[in-house]
């Protein structure tokens, strides 16, 4: 292949040049949107399903009954959740050792004070919020107050659940307790 200037450029100068430009372009996209293509990428996919999810609810005539759940979801959430949730971890994490450390405390050793090598809030975030997540989902049947519908329905009792839950929950919390040990183990060794 002759350039303009009739000197023949060899193929692994294109690939290099191809690879080059690519480099650039990404490094473009970088500085402009601030993230790498992929993410904006993924974050067209997203909008992309969202809009084909809403297509389908207007096409269904349910977009009344989905705007409604989703402002009461925004207000339940926003204005009265998170404030309750965001107050009880400030709570929780009051009355952990070394509440004033900040996240990077797992890397650092403990301090006269008493503070841990490996931070124990993230160990209890978890499987407490899975926990809320599946009583929140499942309240009607593992409080029993939809025992009589479920049983007409399926012909079932709604006695298991409550004690179901508690079992999900008990597990969790034990691979926390489990995984919380294994990360201090690992940073006391660290610290030898």
């Amino acid at each position: 292949m002759s350039s303009p200037g009739g000197s023949r450029r060899s193929p692994g100068a294109a690939a290099k040049s191809a690879a080059t430009a690519l480099r650039s372009l990404r490094q473009a996209i970088l500085t402009w949107y601030g993230a790498r293509p992929l993410h904006l990428v993924a974050l067209l996919a997203a909008f992309a399903l969202a809009g084909y999810a809403l297509r389908a609810v207007v096409a269904a005539n349910q977009w009344r009954g989905f705007a409604i759940w989703f402002i009461v979801a925004i207000i339940g959430h926003d204005l009265l959740l998170f404030p309750l949730y965001s107050l009880a971890d400030l709570s929780v994490r009051r009355l952990l050792p070394g509440w004033a450390a900040s996240a990077g405390a797992a890397s650092r050793s403990p301090t006269a004070s008493g503070q841990p090598l490996v931070p124990v809030i993230n160990y209890i975030r978890v499987p407490v919020g899975f926990a809320l997540l599946l009583l929140l989902v499942w309240f009607p049947l593992i409080l029993g107050l939809s025992a009589a519908v479920y049983h007409r329905a399926s012909g079932l009792a709604t006695d298991p659940y409550l004690w179901r839950w508690l079992a999900v929950t008990g597990v969790m919390f034990a691979i926390s307790a489990a995984s919380y040990a294994l990360a201090l183990r690992r940073a006391t060794a660290r610290a030898r």
